[in-house]
């Protein structure tokens, strides 16, 4: 399995919205597999660990958001695994704030980084975990309010958001998720 968290690197970027999907992976990390360390790879930082007897790669592309799909392919690339191997942790304007859902495939919705993906990957099917951070009503508020930080009182949701993610994790590695 090749689970990638999409976001923008830098301190700058590190509580926004659009990089939940970092924040589900790294607690995914800090639960699981306390003791892995990151090291830079694939223009990302990379960790790699065993759970039930499958090899997982973790990935956080450093490459910008909408360039993740530069970061994705060579890792998948690299330690030969399908599409069907990768799982995404996106952040999704249309669920409201901490809600999950999971699928396989469809179009990006306007998410540059997941046309990324589906540019570099040649397919729109790779499952999915969709983190909902809401949506700020207005179309013309969606850029600055997906590089807008959380606020206060909206930690607590993100936080459960990351909870529910991280204990579902181990399932994930079920082949008959896969499907």
């Amino acid at each position: 399995m090749l689970l990638v968290g999409l976001g923008n690197p830098g301190s700058q970027y590190a509580a926004t919205r659009h990089n939940v999907g970092f924040m589900a992976v790294q607690a995914i990390l800090h639960r699981h597999f306390a003791t892995l360390s990151w090291q830079e790879k694939f223009k990302g930082m990379y960790a790699s660990a065993n759970m039930n007897g499958e090899k997982i790669h973790f990935l956080l592309p450093q490459t910008f958001m909408n360039l993740s799909g530069e970061s994705v392919r060579p890792a998948l690339d690299f330690f030969k695994l399908d599409v069907d191997d990768v799982v995404v942790i996106h952040d999704e304007l249309d669920l409201e704030l901490g809600d999950i859902r999971i699928k396989k495939g469809g179009g990006h919705a306007g998410h540059n980084g997941l046309k990324s993906l589906i540019q570099h990957l040649g397919t729109p099917d790779f499952r999915r975990v969709r983190f909902g951070i809401g949506h700020p009503g207005r179309k013309d508020l969606v850029s600055p309010y997906v590089l807008g930080r959380f606020m206060a009182e909206e930690v607590p949701a993100v936080e459960q958001g990351c909870d529910k993610i991280t204990k579902a994790f181990p399932d994930w590695l079920d082949e008959n998720w896969k499907g």
